[in-house]
């Protein structure tokens, strides 16, 4: 017998949940447009050295890998028989992109860009192998107000879909890296160091310690780097600045304050934090989150990338770039009784299975008009338990059913 479920970790969607879905997405675009984002699309297949590049973390151990057409399986290795891959974010595929038909576009270029990503990890409640992202990008701009408008941005369109009591963390990959010089750790070691960082709200300190301690760092240089990142966290932008100021540029810190500064009457918190970490190893700058009160999970992140480009063009081009967690909101949304939106009039005819060519005509005629004026209009054939067809045309939103009868006779069901 044929398998009837859908692989493990992806998910058929409803109709109900899908026109939720679609509606959050509408909202989304209709504000990221209105700050002058266009909209693009790219494959959801890349070439496997695009995402194999060492700037996806983590995430390039859980690519979905395509084997090449025609090769055969014997005596070869997963990397030489595979050639592409699924994509497990949309920015490579952005910069891939860009870097092809950059010809085409502005000098400095915003996009946005929403669809499907998979990764092969462990699937677990709300955690998915196939998921949307929804992403903006600002491409050619290497100034701060690329970030503030991000921000701007991405919590515009968080208040437009009803969530409230949000914070925006921000923090700087070059702070991160001011940290651990501080705290003694070599260059080729930041990496490592900053993913066990990462972990500061999941497993405290203390687990942060004996993590670091465990891959091989002494516990002297552990315990200075968490003792320095409690502190300027506690003292915020100029206690960073104190501390770190003859290892990282005093143009951070400014930057830092301008992106505070615009974003700080937008109804929501900003808070500096020097813990901040974001998983991926092309961040080159700025990096920030944003978290629902009440919910414990981020529910948009991102960061500035400008050597990404480079590897596509062999020049340089400042990026910067924020994601929602389509997933994470759309769950919010569904439990706090978001509403799809306005509905537009529905009605159903229910045609007796009877009836003759010219009543079907005449049926087809009425509900083209009905559609004509914008309203929904199905036409379905009469099934002997008639109550049940009732409530499900009544569940799924037809507000008027019309009987027709083998003599074309209609009546409105009460």
């Amino acid at each position: 017998m044929l398998v009837k479920t859908p692989p493990k970790g992806m998910r058929d969607i409803l109709p109900r949940d899908l026109a939720l879905r679609q509606r959050i997405m509408d909202i989304i675009k209709e504000v990221y447009t209105s700050y002058g984002f266009t909209q693009i699309e790219t494959p959801c297949v890349e070439d496997i050295k695009n995402l194999t590049s060492k700037q996806g973390g983590d995430n390039e151990k859980l690519i979905f890998k395509i084997l090449k057409r025609g090769e055969k399986l014997e005596n070869a290795t997963a990397d030489e028989l595979c050639d592409l891959g699924l994509r497990y974010d949309l920015t490579v595929p952005l910069s891939r992109y860009y870097a092809n038909n950059a010809g085409s576009l502005p000098n400095v270029f915003k996009a946005i860009q929403i669809g499907n990503v998979w990764r092969a990890e462990r699937p677990q409640k709300g955690r998915f192998r196939q998921f949307v992202q929804c992403d903006i990008d600002i491409i050619g701009e290497a100034g701060c107000m690329a970030e503030a408008e991000l921000i701007s941005a991405t919590t515009t369109a968080l208040g437009k879909l009803g969530l409230s009591g949000f914070t925006v963390k921000i923090n700087d990959r070059r702070i991160l890296k001011g940290l651990a010089v501080k705290a003694g750790f070599a260059e080729e070691d930041f990496d490592k160091v900053f993913v066990s960082l990462d972990k500061l709200d999941k497993i405290g300190a203390d687990g942060v310690r004996d993590e670091l301690v465990s891959l091989g760092f002494g516990s002297d240089n552990a315990a200075a780097l968490i003792d320095a990142a409690a502190g300027i966290s506690a003292a915020g932008l100029d206690g960073a600045e104190k501390v770190l100021g003859g290892v990282v540029e005093r143009r951070v810190f400014d930057d830092l304050r301008s992106i505070i500064a615009v974003n700080s009457n937008g109804g929501f918190n900003m808070k500096f934090d020097c813990a901040l970490v974001r998983g991926m190893n092309y961040y080159t700058g700025p990096i920030f989150e944003v978290a629902v009160d009440g919910y414990g999970v981020s529910v948009a992140g991102g960061g500035r990338y400008d050597n990404m480009l480079g590897r596509f063009l062999g020049r340089d081009v400042p990026a910067c770039g924020f994601s929602i967690g389509f997933e994470r909101i759309f769950s919010i949304l569904k439990e706090k009784g978001f509403a799809e939106g306005e509905h537009k009039a529905m009605t159903a005819y229910v045609v007796d299975g009877r009836c003759g060519a010219q009543t079907l005509a005449d049926v087809f005629a009425m509900a083209a008009e009905r559609r004509e004026k914008g309203e929904i209009c199905l036409v379905t054939k009469r099934i002997k338990n008639f109550g049940y067809l009732l409530e499900q045309l009544r569940e799924s939103g037809y507000s008027e059913i019309y009987q027709v009868n083998e003599k074309g006779e209609i009546r409105l069901t009460d």
